[in-house]
């Protein structure tokens, strides 16, 4: 029973005002470990801010933050990722002209041990790559067999692999992942979903923020509606179907938050 389980991360109360917009309302969140949490909503419901606030790169103006039941407070992206949440972006912020073991540390180099990395500070390029081989391998990711190849040769999916690599590479928490297979192929988003039952097998939590109905109703557990910078329900893919979740989107419907699964689940 979830109300017998400590949220990995939580929120209560989050506000986010730019001037006179109001981006977030109130908003709540639970995140547990090993379950998948997709986040959806129209243009403007407050996806995209909720996630900024939770992972650092914005500042809630009201509400507090816990990971594993402790408040915490985070000023930048730095500050989430030293206590495991990581986050990959739509846009990825991948080095395209750098190979794959390059772009899984990149930002947190190894240097090499000894005088040559303390002194005349060497890069440790063959336990980057190893390390990153192994992490690539861990998530079976097969679409990725030279970890020296240069990140501006590989398709989308694959790169979008390598920013999913990395995230795991230091996440020990949380992984956000934002629209994860937009502009993907058929195919190519396959591959990302298993990587996501991967990440929850491993006994992560996944926040997937994407508006791709039938990717979120196949690998999520529970799903988070935003609407007008509100939390307009929590449903699973079990309770509802896609038709209602676009109807709670959209105002049609409403879920009161007593009968919300995610309060009883």
């Amino acid at each position: 029973m979830r109300e017998q389980q400590r949220p990995v991360l939580s929120a209560r109360g989050l506000v986010k005002t730019y001037g006179a917009v109001v981006a977030i309302d109130g908003v709540d969140l639970d995140l547990y470990a090993g379950e998948v949490l997709a986040v959806i909503g129209d243009n403007g419901a407050g996806k995209s801010t909720l996630i900024k606030c939770l992972t650092g790169a914005e500042v809630p103006d009201v509400g507090t933050i816990r990971v594993d039941g402790n408040e915490v407070r985070f000023r930048r992206p730095q500050d989430a990722q030293e206590v495991g949440i990581e986050t990959v972006y739509q846009q990825l912020s991948l080095a395209p002209a750098l190979d794959i073991a390059s772009n899984v540390f990149l930002g947190r180099e190894r240097r090499r041990p000894g005088i040559l990395g303390s002194v005349f500070r060497m890069l440790d390029h063959a336990g980057m790559r190893k390390e990153a081989a192994e992490k690539v391998d861990s998530l079976g990711i097969r679409t990725l067999q030279d970890i020296t190849q240069v990140v501006e040769t590989l398709s989308g999916g694959q790169r979008q692999a390598v920013a999913v690599a990395r995230a795991t590479a230091f996440g020990s928490r949380v992984v956000v992942l934002d629209e994860p297979t937009a502009a993907l192929g058929v195919r190519e988003t396959s591959q990302v979903l298993d990587v996501i039952r991967e990440l929850k097998a491993r006994g992560l939590g996944v926040i997937l923020i994407s508006h791709n109905m039938p990717n979120v109703f196949e690998v999520a557990d529970r799903i988070q509606i935003q609407r007008l910078g509100r939390r307009a329900g929590v449903i699973t893919p079990e309770s509802h179907t896609p038709a209602e979740a676009v109807a709670i989107m959209t105002g049609a419907v409403t879920v009161d938050d007593e009968e919300e699964t995610g309060d009883e689940a």
